[in-house]
């Protein structure tokens, strides 16, 4: 069946994989190639950032079939499970302990070796040989089993990778010592094999730790639906319903201060909904009899009685997750360059090692010269300094960022952060703190600010408590008030001295605004601010010096917007829904657009995901957070312009790290192909390519000062 079959005869079903033992691009390239040779398969998208495949697929071809297909290849796949995620972790730990064995091991052997190096001859010599394969061969055998394992799985499926060379190399010069050390040889490489590993596992654990960084956003926001909801059955009487059992046309009860379990349409009841999850807005949206409603979305003053239209994969909720999750797929583009050269790293070291091999047999050098040549030059080819060029100086950058108040999670973020040309920022939370407050206090009197402080004090409502906080802050004692009471979509209500009072939504009030009443006397209107974080302008002034469009797209009404924005030169969209947004970014990335999307909310999450890079304030939702590539904190938005100037420095440095690997390569393998260079001389040399790199990516240390 072909994919044109698959699509116009059968139902496309999605399934998503765990994929851990893809490390590359040449892993990208064999899995998504390899799938879409199996008949039924429409697409395959590897995500190397989180190791997670995607796969459209017509209903007939089942989950055994996938898994199979990408065991033929040497791939190792699961569907995804909190288990898989678990498995990652502990992969990751045994990269870190493999590590920290062969550097310890590094060290010992090395002690060893400048006895030898000082002159040691005949039965100390032979008995420093021995103790150091002692300390090698079981180092070999543990620390090398991440590259043994890749390199067996690929050539059992008739493929090889850049683990391949690597295995042979530590193998061969592992064996060769041996011999020498069981011989009485004057010459044994237990050192340079054990170095080599350290080394190569140093870059393995730095790219690990970016990798773990990168968080999952979906599992977040699908939290934000609630596990469940009370659903009224036969003869009213209600029970407990989890929400994956939940179904269109069933009645739930949802209780003040709880979260919506699935979308629906009130039947009963009033109240007022915090609609940040759709919107991004703060101010909340009262809803009523017909009034439809959301899952995820928290119910904030009153009880309702809702009937489910949409539930588990049919909800917003998860088709928002399901944005974020194709969206994310389009990461897996931006590759770091040394993982494309190892498409050709592989067979062209087997090649030359073989060549050397060979033409010193011909030149009549014996087979253990010709040997040591050969892992001579398989070793020094070994890709340490090109490894290490990207995830170095995004470990040290990272660091930098971090104590300038900017979390990055992924290290291909300050790839991609460097190429940023066009920024959006969401307003609500984003460009201002989310945080409404007081503006006019002074309006009411003493006694007045008494009673407004005892109303608030009674309600959960954003603005009340945006009330509460002024008030406390100014030092007002609350009043004594009777029958107090909070009427959904109105607002509160008591009796002070025997007068009505109130604090309530009035009539025509807009945006965020709310009306003090006391008795007869006419009602004191009381707004409220949401204030720009600091440093707004100079942030925006910096990403126009770097060349970065700035611009506004925002859930929120225009009239908010606007007031917001004036006198910082932004054009703006408004009112947009997730998709909107997510939609926005994709036609801005097609017109050759680098988009830096910046957003805090649940509904920013799609357009997160989708942008070219993406950041996210501390404040914002778990979602906003995990969807980003990365977090800023404290309240100021510098550590945005902050972050784009890091990420440009560092690319420089890649740049250069890249340079200093490629000419290490083009200076040291004529010179073991020749014979001129040991293992142990090819084990530093290769070393100190990678020292040299390190020492370079160190000056990232102040890249964001």
């Amino acid at each position: 069946m072909t994919a044109h079959e698959a699509l116009s005869g059968e139902a496309i079903e999605r399934t998503i994989l765990a994929v851990p033992g893809a490390h590359c691009a040449g892993c990208m390239a064999k899995v998504e190639g390899g799938l879409a040779r199996l008949p039924g398969v429409v697409s395959a998208r590897l995500n190397l950032t989180a190791r997670q495949l995607t796969v459209a697929h017509a209903q007939s071809l089942q989950l055994p079939e996938l898994v199979a297909a990408l065991e033929k290849i040497g791939f190792a796949a699961q569907p995804l499970t909190d288990a898989a995620a678990i498995r990652q972790d502990s992969t990751s730990r045994g990269l870190l302990r493999a590590t920290a064995v062969a550097g310890f091991a590094a060290m010992n052997i090395m002690l060893l070796s400048v006895s030898v190096w000082s002159g040691a001859e005949g039965a100390i010599r032979d008995l420093f040989h021995l103790l150091s394969g002692l300390i090698a061969i079981p180092t070999v055998a543990y620390s090398g089993q991440p590259f043994f394992r890749s390199a067996w799985s690929a050539l059992k499926h008739g493929r090889t990778n850049m683990d391949v060379p690597i295995s042979i190399g530590v193998l061969l010069v592992t064996a060769l010592s041996l011999f020498e050390a069981l011989t009485g040889g004057p010459h044994a490489y237990f050192d340079g094999a054990v170095m080599l590993l350290f080394f190569l596992l140093v870059g393995r654990v730095l790219d690990s730790v970016m990798r773990d960084r990168a968080r999952d956003g979906v599992t977040a926001l699908l939290k934000q639906t609630a596990q469940g909801a009370l659903v009224i059955g036969e003869g009213g009487r209600s029970s407990w319903v989890r929400a994956g059992e939940l179904a269109p046309g069933m009645r739930m009860i949802v209780a003040a201060g709880e979260r919506l379990a699935a979308d629906g349409v009130v039947e009963a009841g009033a109240s007022s909904l915090d609609l940040s999850l759709l919107t991004g807005e703060s101010a909340p949206r009262p809803v009523g009899p017909g009034g439809t409603v959301n899952a995820g979305t928290l119910n904030l003053t009153a009880p309702l009685t809702v009937r489910v239209t949409a539930a588990g994969e049919g909800s917003s909720i998860a088709e928002i997750a399901r944005l974020m999750g194709e969206a994310g797929q389009g990461r897996s583009r931006y590759v770091r360059i040394a993982d494309r050269a190892a498409r050709l790293y592989a067979p062209a070291v087997h090649l030359l090692a073989a060549a050397s091999f060979i033409i010193w047999i011909l030149l009549g050098a014996g087979w253990h010269q010709a040997l040591l040549i050969a892992a001579a030059v398989l070793i020094i080819t070994c890709p340490c300094a090109l490894g290490l060029a990207v995830p170095a100086a995004q470990i040290v950058a990272a660091g930098s960022l971090m104590r300038a108040g900017v979390l990055v999670k992924d290290g291909s973020a300050l790839e991609r952060l460097a190429e940023a040309d066009r920024a959006l920022f969401d307003k609500t939370g984003t460009l201002t703190l989310g945080r409404p407050e007081l503006v006019h206090a002074e309006l009411l009197s003493h006694e007045d600010e008494a009673i407004a402080l005892a109303l608030a004090q009674a309600s959960r409502h954003p603005l009340a408590e945006a009330i509460r906080r002024a008030l406390e802050a100014k030092g007002v004692t609350p009043a004594s008030l009777a029958k107090i009471q909070e009427q959904p979509g109105f607002g509160l209500t008591a009796v002070y001295h025997g007068a009505p009072v109130s604090l309530a939504r009035g009539q025509g009030g807009e945006g965020l605004t709310t009306y003090f009443t006391r008795g007869s006397r006419p009602p004191l209107q009381l707004g409220f601010e949401d204030k720009l974080r600091p440093d707004v302008k100079e942030t925006l002034a910096r990403l126009r010096d770097l060349g970065i469009q700035c611009s506004v797209a925002s859930g929120d009404c225009g009239r908010s917007v606007a007031a917001a924005t004036r006198g910082l030169g932004l054009t703006a969209q408004t009112g947009m829904r997730p998709e909107e947004k997510l939609d926005l970014v994709e036609r801005l990335h097609r017109s050759g657009s680098r988009v830096l999307m910046v957003g805090d909310g649940l509904n920013d999450g799609p357009a997160l995901a989708a942008g070219h890079v993406s950041m996210a304030p501390g404040s914002a939702s778990d979602v906003g957070q995990n969807a980003a590539d990365a977090v800023f904190l404290g309240d100021s938005l510098l550590p945005v312009a902050k972050a784009v100037a890091a990420a440009r420095r560092t690319m420089r440095v890649v740049r250069q790290n890249f340079l200093i690997a490629i000419g290490y390569n083009v200076i040291a393998v004529p010179l073991a192909f020749a014979g001129m260079v040991t293992p142990l001389i090819a084990a530093l040399a290769m070393s100190g390519s990678s020292l040299i790199v390190v020492a370079n990516a160190l000056r990232l240390r102040s890249a964001a000062r």
